[in-house]
């Protein structure tokens, strides 16, 4: 099975990931991918980059699954890094690979075939993503497939698809994102995406939220910076030693998120689909 994954960040992002994690968002997911099917080989591709390009002698259709990363980036604004990945992801639909998104790859995924995405009016949803909760659909959907009638996922994100391509169904939603996971069918290709990160471990969220400490604080999620490194220590702490129940009780985290298996099942359930041939395909 071969696999690309469109890792979204620009240069600098990239790096302030590397030194805060070990490793860039796209080598982190494609870890998750070869966890989930260890003969997977995956390429990367850095489109937000002016010089990206695929690897020597490959094609999009010379893939079995595209996924797509998330991304600092916001859609809705007009510059070369943002339209590179747009048309790339209009490609993806073109070549009728089946593909996959968290975050940033669904808001790239909606646009791309007509959808629209704005500033949440809501503000930041950081942290973990609570109570979303499948529609209809997305309880019969094999993407949600083993997902309960609730469930919490780790997430970051200020932005939200505020409308959706005509031939797209929301497949859950929450309080705070309307669409909190969808199908997309767009020309020949297929799209399932979330705009939560099941990717994401305990100690990769920790990274990032340390990063945002200031702007995190500033936003009132924590009274000062110092309370965020408490909250990034706890969750650090309880990804090395689950046993810790203290920790996990205090922030109210159930084994949808603890879990690996649970976290990821949404990738799993993708990565599942595609393994099985042209299930997806249009």
């Amino acid at each position: 099975m071969r696999v690309l994954i469109v890792d979204g960040y620009p240069a600098d992002a990239r790096e302030r990931h590397r030194a805060g994690f070990g490793m860039t968002p796209g080598e982190a997911y494609a870890a998750v991918v070869k966890a989930i099917a260890p003969a997977a080989a995956c390429d990367i591709v850095l489109p937000a980059d002016a010089d990206a390009q695929l690897p020597a002698g490959a094609e999009l259709s010379s893939y079995h699954a595209v996924i797509l990363t998330g991304s600092p980036l916001h859609v809705y604004h007009d510059e070369p890094s943002v339209r590179r990945q747009v048309e790339l992801m209009r490609a993806v639909y073109d070549s009728g690979v089946p593909s996959f998104g968290s975050c940033w790859g669904l808001q790239v995924a909606a646009v791309a075939a007509g959808g629209t995405v704005t500033p949440n009016p809501l503000g930041r949803e950081v942290g973990f993503a609570r109570r979303i909760t499948p529609s209809e659909a997305g309880r019969g959907h094999a993407l949600l497939a083993g997902r309960p009638a609730a469930f919490d996922a780790p997430c970051v994100h200020l932005d939200v698809v505020a409308s959706l391509p005509a031939e797209a169904v929301v497949l859950a939603s929450n309080r705070m994102t309307g669409v909190q996971a969808a199908e997309i069918r767009h020309r020949r290709g297929v799209f399932w995406g979330v705009q939560y990160h099941p990717e994401f471990s305990l100690t990769e969220l920790a990274a990032i939220m340390d990063r945002m400490a200031d702007a995190l604080a500033e936003e009132g999620f924590f009274r000062d910076p110092s309370e965020v490194a408490g909250y990034v220590a706890d969750l650090r702490t309880l990804d090395a030693d689950r046993s810790r129940r203290d920790i996990a009780w205090r922030h109210g985290l159930d084994e949808q998120v603890l879990d690996e298996r649970q976290r990821t099942l949404e990738i799993r359930n993708f990565l599942a689909r595609c393994l099985a041939g042209d299930a997806m395909r249009q």
